[in-house]
């Protein structure tokens, strides 16, 4: 095949150096699936039918910190691309800068929060040296890997549904020349949800590029009257959905999904599934929605995919095969190991000197502009607000408290713990308090939002904040802490030490926490995610390439009341289900 024209849209239908082209595309994120297993997904999905990948690309994870960019091993988008094709599968680039509300702060980096007259997805001139300054690394990594250069990708997305947001009409310019200007040259697309495509029309007019739609079931044949002489893709074909905490765990049935999909195919159209496979959201980077009301996802992004969140197969794998293709290939095993056993504990307060500060202030500081990471502030993670009160009373925030908050009461003379209330968003967050104590506000990053803290409609001064952002080296450098044999009543929070035993080659299993309230679990040093007990999911995925052949730390931040015992199980339990309306 010659390379000079590449993928083109110029006609009813897609042409790929002249030859008529059916995209049959699957959404799999590099940065969602461990390294080691992306061969494996890659290989199913392509054994399914599916020809080309569709993949987004990370900008809080690739550039952390201003000026600090990490495109290495879990975030080594060159191999991964380079991975497709070597099985054969063509790309389409997905870069963003804003990808998706289901990763924390739509994938922008938190560094941006920063500057106080931050205008996000728009022209402001804060926010657009910030894209340049990502887009001069990340494009001349991908500009060599496009078809016309003799790599896979085929197409390259501008931003993600900016239609439903559309705040600045000379942003999506900008993002295109952004992108031309450093390189590439395929074929561009946007891609809106099917009620809000009146508001992108112009792009393609305008801008040349190609609209595609986002769409859950047959109302995607609305976009037939999109580009009446063009060709028409359903760019995101929703073969599930994501998961709240305090929700039930959706699922679409395997027989609509397909029945979609054979009309979309039967239709002429072009269609990519998102997702084939979900992976899992680890550490803190899942997002939350705001509209119509606040809800923060859970670490799983199962997804209800044809691939599991392990990657095994399900029911929608099976009937998308037999309609796509004829290929078997093997399940991957998945192993129940013994339950760790936690033998250790250290309580908050014990481990804050481990923290980089702490800082003081007169008013409580978010997180992104404490002083930290030099000067970046912090991403993810939690918050310790401290400060002293003299005096009972009414304690509240209002609305001003937009994280999870944990409050604790305690003795100034002997650090007990008095008295805990939990808030939220949209909660009333009051507790009678009486006495001289010293308060704590230990804030969890499900909002971002903390102002003044209220005592008998007093704001409250002279805070003391400890950042708790949990990364890998602060989780290493607690294995020199003062640990302390697990006591009968062990204080919270706190963080729990036991030891998972895994023999020959580990397999991958699933984290279980029965009897645990709501925290964090990280096995040797691996953050694999929040755990709440409301559900709807119930168990951590676990890669086996995580693990080690022998003993493996298993540490458990815990918020409030814990069992004691962590359970490794071989089957994933996402909670009761729920049918999506």
């Amino acid at each position: 095949m010659t390379r000079k024209v590449g993928l083109s849209a110029n006609s009813s239908q897609f042409t790929l150096e002249g030859q008529p082209f059916h995209i049959l595309g699957g959404s799999v994120h590099y940065f969602r699936v461990p390294r080691a297993y992306w061969r494996d997904r890659l290989l199913k999905m392509k054994a399914c039918g599916i020809n080309t990948l569709t993949t987004y690309v990370p900008w809080s994870l690739h550039q952390p910190e201003r000026g600090v960019f990490n495109f290495h091993t879990q975030l080594d988008l060159e191999a991964y691309i380079n991975l497709a094709a070597d099985l054969g599968l063509w790309v389409i680039l997905r870069p963003g800068p804003y990808i998706s509300s289901e990763l924390d702060l739509g994938g922008l980096p938190s560094w941006l929060l920063s500057d106080g007259s931050m205008r996000l997805r728009t022209t402001y001139p804060g926010f657009t040296q910030a894209v340049d300054t990502f887009f001069d690394k990340l494009i001349p990594k991908v500009v060599p890997l496009q078809f016309k250069k003799g790599g896979p990708i085929i197409a390259v997305q501008v931003e993600n549904e900016y239609g439903s947001f559309a705040k600045d009409e000379s942003y999506m310019l900008f993002i295109k020349e952004a992108l031309q200007s450093r390189g590439i040259s395929e074929l561009l697309f946007t891609s809106d949800n099917h009620n809000t495509l009146k508001c992108v029309f112009y792009l393609f007019h305008i801008m040349s590029l190609c609209v595609t739609v986002d769409v859950y079931d047959c109302v995607c044949l609305f976009c037939t009257i999109c580009q009446p002489n063009g060709p028409t893709m359903v760019m995101d074909y929703w073969t599930g959905w994501y998961d709240v905490w305090g929700d039930l765990h959706h699922v679409l049935p395997p027989e609509d999904m397909v029945s979609t999909v054979r009309e979309i195919l039967r239709r002429g159209m072009s269609v990519n599934l998102y997702m084939f496979h979900g992976g899992s959201s680890f550490g803190f980077m899942s997002g939350a929605l705001q509209d119509p009301s606040y809800k923060a996802l859970v670490p799983s992004y199962d997804y209800d995919a044809p691939l599991s969140e392990a990657g095994e197969y399900t029911p929608k794998y099976h009937l998308l095969r037999d309609l796509l293709s004829r290929y078997n290939s093997k399940l991957n095993t998945k192993e129940a190991y013994e339950p760790a056993i936690m033998y250790q504990h250290m309580s908050l307060w014990d481990a804050l000197s481990f923290t980089e500060g702490p800082f003081k202030s007169l008013k409580p500081i978010n997180m992104e502009n404490l002083p930290v990471n030099n000067k970046n502030g912090q991403s993810y993670g939690y918050t310790l607000y401290e400060t002293t009160i003299t005096s009972g009373g009414l304690l509240k925030s209002g609305d001003n408290v937009r994280d999870r908050a944990l409050v604790s009461l305690l003795d100034v003379m002997d650090a007990q713990l008095l008295a805990v209330a939990k808030t939220c968003k949209r909660h009333k967050n009051d507790q009678s308090l009486q006495g001289r104590r010293t308060l704590s506000l230990l804030v969890e990053n499900c909002g971002r939002t903390i102002c003044n803290i209220l005592l008998n409609n007093i704001s409250l001064r002279d805070f003391t904040i400890y950042s708790l952002d949990m990364k890998p080296s602060f989780i290493d450098s607690l294995y020199r802490a003062p640990w302390k044999t697990l006591p009968e009543t062990p204080s919270f929070p706190g963080f729990f030490m036991g030891r998972l035993f895994a023999y020959g080659y580990p397999s991958d299993t699933f984290v279980k926490l029965p009897g645990w309230e709501k925290g964090v679990v990280f096995v040797n040093g691996l953050n694999l995610g929040r755990y709440w007990s409301i559900g709807p999911q119930q168990t951590l995925y676990l890669p086996g390439p995580f693990l080690n052949s022998g003993i493996n730390q298993v540490i458990v931040f815990e918020e409030q009341e814990g069992d004691y015992k962590v359970h490794f199980e071989d089957t994933p339990d996402l909670g009761m289900t729920a049918d999506i309306q």
